[in-house]
């Protein structure tokens, strides 16, 4: 399997980029992973509807680029589908069952993701109905995936 964490900007926290590194490595087990980035856009304070439409469009229209056809594309949005880790890991085994080899998550940037990305989703997942950054988003996400792989090939780690 092949997961794609398809994202907008860079991770300017070296922390944040050691942990997505980390796990990166623990799932090379499992997975083949790697992390695209688009370029953001910079929204000034204070913008408008109007201007924060314009910043999700653009942004959208680079993750759009990246979308692959044969992908299996989820979306991490707030109001998508909530699931606890065990539900996350039967989602993970049973993509791969279907035969899809390649799985592409898609994180919008600080103002979230443009629609037209949004409905290029076979699955909008919500880890919470809390805001996260979108950069820990990155890590939470990592971690959770390599939790469904323990999960998946009932190794220890999962509680």
């Amino acid at each position: 399997m092949k997961i794609t964490i398809l994202c907008v900007g860079k991770i300017k926290e070296s922390f944040y980029r050691q942990a997505v590194e980390e796990y990166s490595k623990r799932l090379s087990g499992y997975c083949k992973t790697e992390v695209v980035e688009v370029a953001d856009e910079m929204t000034r304070d204070g913008a408008g509807a109007a201007q924060e439409e314009l910043v999700r469009k653009k942004e959208g229209e680079r993750l759009l680029s990246r979308i692959r056809p044969d992908a299996f594309v989820i979306t991490l949005e707030i109001t998508g589908k909530k699931m606890d880790s065990l539900q996350f890991a039967d989602l993970l085994q049973k993509i791969g069952t279907e035969g899809k080899s390649h799985i592409q998550f898609v994180i919008g940037g600080s103002l979230g993701l443009h629609h037209l990305v949004s409905e290029k989703a076979d699955i909008k997942l919500s880890f919470s109905d809390m805001t996260f950054p979108h950069q820990l988003m990155r890590v939470i996400l990592c971690e959770q995936i390599y939790r469904g792989y323990r999960i998946i090939n009932r190794a220890p780690y999962h509680k």
